[in-house]
Order: C-alpha cells, then sequence, then structure tokens
C-alpha cells in the first residue's frame, strides 16, 4: 500500500481517493493462505455489515492504508458491478465513467497506466 499511499498524498488535492473494502479474499472458512495463519490475519466470511465493517477497519489499520475507506455491503453488490475480486484499480472520472480499470490484482494491477488515466482526467486531456 506504500504506493498507494504515495498517490493519495500527491493527488488529494485535486481527485477524491477510496478504498473500497470488499468480502474478505481469505477468510478462515474458504481459501485460507499459510501466510494469514503465519500474519494471524484470521477472519471469517462476513455475513453482516458490523461484521464487515469491523473486519475492514481491521484491514485498513494493519496496511497502514491513509485513504478514506469505503465498505461493501454483505450481498456484495460494489464487487458484482466492479468485478472487485480480488483486487482492482479504477480510475473513474467526474461523470461517473471508467476511465481505466486494471487487470486483478495483484499481478494486473499496472500502476503507471493508472497514474497516466489519473493525469489525464486531472489535466482535463481525457483520451
Amino acid at each position: 500500500m506504500p504506493a498507494l499511499n504515495s498517490w493519495y498524498r500527491a493527488w488529494r488535492d485535486r481527485a477524491e481517493f477510496f478504498v473500497v473494502y470488499i468480502q474478505e479474499a481469505h477468510p478462515t472458512d474458504a481459501w485460507q493462505l499459510p501466510s494469514n495463519i503465519s500474519d494471524r490475519v484470521l477472519v471469517a466470511s462476513t455475513k453482516t455489515a458490523a461484521e464487515r465493517n469491523a473486519v475492514a477497519g481491521l484491514c485498513v489499520t494493519r496496511l497502514a492504508i491513509e485513504l478514506p475507506a469505503l465498505v461493501d455491503e454483505p450481498d456484495d453488490r460494489v464487487d458484482r458491478a466492479y468485478t472487485g475480486w480480488p483486487e482492482r484499480l479504477y480510475v473513474i472520472d467526474r461523470d461517473g465513467t471508467i476511465a481505466y480499470k486494471s487487470g486483478p490484482g495483484p499481478f494486473g494491477f499496472k500502476p503507471d497506466e493508472a497514474q497516466a488515466a489519473l493525469m489525464r482526467l486531472v489535466n482535463g486531456s481525457q483520451p
């Protein structure tokens, strides 16, 4: 998250940034990773908004995310609408149109492409 935090610090006076917490990628009751066990990141799939908010808060704190966080509902409507799982980078213009969508992360992330899309929007030269 250091790169995302640095983008946020550099651009937050010209663009809005959010991290959207969706369903837990590696819950204890589904696809658990060995690294989650060693890092003691052990959470079950959330069933209620309160549970998801608590897990999202833990995630933001542990990863030292500086961006404002939004939390998807337990019905995963934002995740489904934006194909958010496992994780994505988006740049959305003022009209709500997607200006950039990364491939699935972390391997599909192309930070330079996302930054270029952001620069085009901020500088007023949309493609």
